[in-house]
């Protein structure tokens, strides 16, 4: 695991669900323990969140989208005193629902389910994000009539090489391989890789090598593992292996929905938050990282874990429990990857958390 400690972190929440919006935190660098420095309701659902730099200053500068059928983004600095403040203007994306955000190129970009699109804005030299450069709209359905009757691209994000986006898209079970343009900020399409119908491709993270991508599906508990080949840009679907164990209960009533993967920075473990089963997976990955073993399945430490993330250190996990209106914080074994829970603060409709 590594070294590095994160001094602060921020929560997204859902304003419109009761949330505070953002939400700064201290963290403990022994404990894991955040404590609540300040928020913002700036902007309406904010949920999910980014950190880069201001390219003038270095400072640091938060990303949010505004997870609206509008949809913007907006860009905010953090004082000494924890309270986010906006850094110029929220801009509208020209597409509804973004329900993720990345930095690549000069470049913020959204991926924005409600429209099946992704958006580029070009960052200012306070870190502001400007009116958008470009927009690159899906096309496709998948199986499901309730969920993939149109393209719903639910991330998007660099690879490690930086010559490339990916955007991960639910409605159409597919991730498809763009290039961005940082001096016109448009985007344009390269490849697609396409998964199995109906599994509804939710998040995916890379393994720290570079050179496999690990697809968390929504609609069915599976993890769909990937050859990268960053030199052509192209995403290689392996094989599916299960985020759950075999005699979990699974019916109209208790469905899970998976919604975060990450992969440990010494890339032995990854790990899933299952919503429904309010679970957080553990899976083992070999020297080949093509073959996850589900070794597993721990309480998330709340109700509908919306989103899953690693601290830079390695040691603590943290899971936004969206229904239950708080984040949990897991110690993770560094022999067996195994979390396990360390504490928990109430916020009200928590859909993510970063580092910084």
């Amino acid at each position: 695991m590594g070294a590095d400690h994160a001094k602060r972190a921020f929560i997204g929440s859902f304003t419109s669900a009761g949330g505070r919006g953002i939400t700064v935190a201290a963290l403990d660098r022994y404990t894991g323990a955040p404590t609540v420095l300040g928020t913002s309701d700036a902007v309406a659902d904010p949920s999910f969140l980014a950190v880069g730099r201001a390219p003038a200053t270095g400072d640091t500068v938060l990303y949010a989208v505004s997870e609206t059928s509008e949809g913007a983004a907006a860009a905010f600095a953090v004082g000494a005193d924890g309270a986010p403040h906006l850094v110029g203007e929220v801009r509208p994306v020209n597409g509804s629902g973004p329900t993720h955000l990345a930095l690549a190129g000069g470049h913020l970009l959204t991926a924005n389910y409600g429209s099946g699109s992704v958006t580029a804005l070009p960052v200012g030299a306070d870190g502001a994000p400007g009116p958008v450069s470009g927009v690159l709209t899906h096309e496709g359905h998948g199986p499901d009539e309730g969920r993939q009757g149109s393209p719903h691209a639910h991330q998007v994000l660099p690879d490690p090489s930086g010559q490339w986006v990916l955007t991960v898209d639910l409605g159409t079970d597919s991730v498809r391989v763009c290039a961005l343009d940082p001096a016109t900020g448009t985007l344009r399409l390269h490849s697609e890789a396409a998964l199995r119908p109906g599994t509804g491709p939710r998040h995916l993270a890379f393994h720290p090598s570079g050179g496999h991508a690990y697809v968390l599906n929504e609609l069915e508990p599976t993890v769909t593992v990937c050859r990268w080949d960053a030199a052509a840009g192209l995403l290689e679907p392996l094989g599916e292996t299960p985020v759950l164990p075999r005699d979990h209960d699974e019916g109209p009533a208790v469905r899970t929905y998976p919604s975060e993967v990450v992969v440990s920075h010494d890339g032995r473990f990854l790990w899933t938050a299952n919503r429904g089963h309010d679970s957080i997976s553990v899976l083992t990955l070999d020297e080949t990282a093509e073959k996850p073993v589900l070794a597993a399945a721990v309480g998330c430490g709340g109700r509908w874990p919306r989103d899953l993330a690693l601290d830079p250190s390695g040691q603590w996990l943290y899971a936004a429990n969206e229904h239950s209106g708080n984040v949990s914080w897991f110690a993770v074994d560094a022999e067996t990857g195994i979390p396990a829970h360390a504490g928990s603060i109430e916020v009200p409709a928590a859909s993510c958390v970063v580092f910084a």
